[in-house]
């Protein structure tokens, strides 16, 4: 009896790593994020989100939209290059990049980020030089 045992635990054991496995490619399937929308007041300051909850391992899609008043620089070093960047999406064009160091917008527009976290801690993101305007957040990746 004991032998048999040997041999279910030891076939249990074998088949734990296939149970284990993702079913297709998690980067394909993203969660949406809230929008971030930049320039959420009259005066052209403000933003939409000022904290996103992210997991590492996880695939995410957020939207970023400006409001057009006023040219914004997105930024978050840390975050980005603390994440899988699977691509960003401009109106019919998907770009393909390695990092990002920054999003600008000149104009009213919107884009979408495709990314996974791979390192948790909270990262700042801000719009440069706005930041005293209130145009500043964090990323809490766990």
């Amino acid at each position: 009896m004991t032998h048999m045992k040997s041999i279910v635990l030891t076939a249990l054991i074998a088949l734990l790593p296939a149970m284990a496995q993702a079913k297709g490619d998690l980067t394909r399937k993203p969660t949406e994020l809230p929008k971030l929308v930049l320039g959420t007041q009259e005066s052209g300051y403000g933003m939409s989100q000022t904290e996103y909850q992210l997991e590492t391992g996880k695939a995410y899609s957020l939207e970023i939209e400006s409001s057009g008043l006023k040219e914004y620089a997105l930024k978050a070093p840390e975050f980005f290059a603390s994440v899988y960047l699977r691509k960003v999406e401009v109106a019919d064009v998907e770009i393909k990049a390695v990092s990002l160091v920054e999003l600008e917008f000149e104009q009213a527009g919107e884009m979408e980020l495709y990314f996974v976290p791979v390192k948790p801690g909270k990262f700042k993101f801000f719009a440069e030089g706005l930041e005293h305007k209130g145009m500043h957040g964090v990323f809490n990746v766990r």
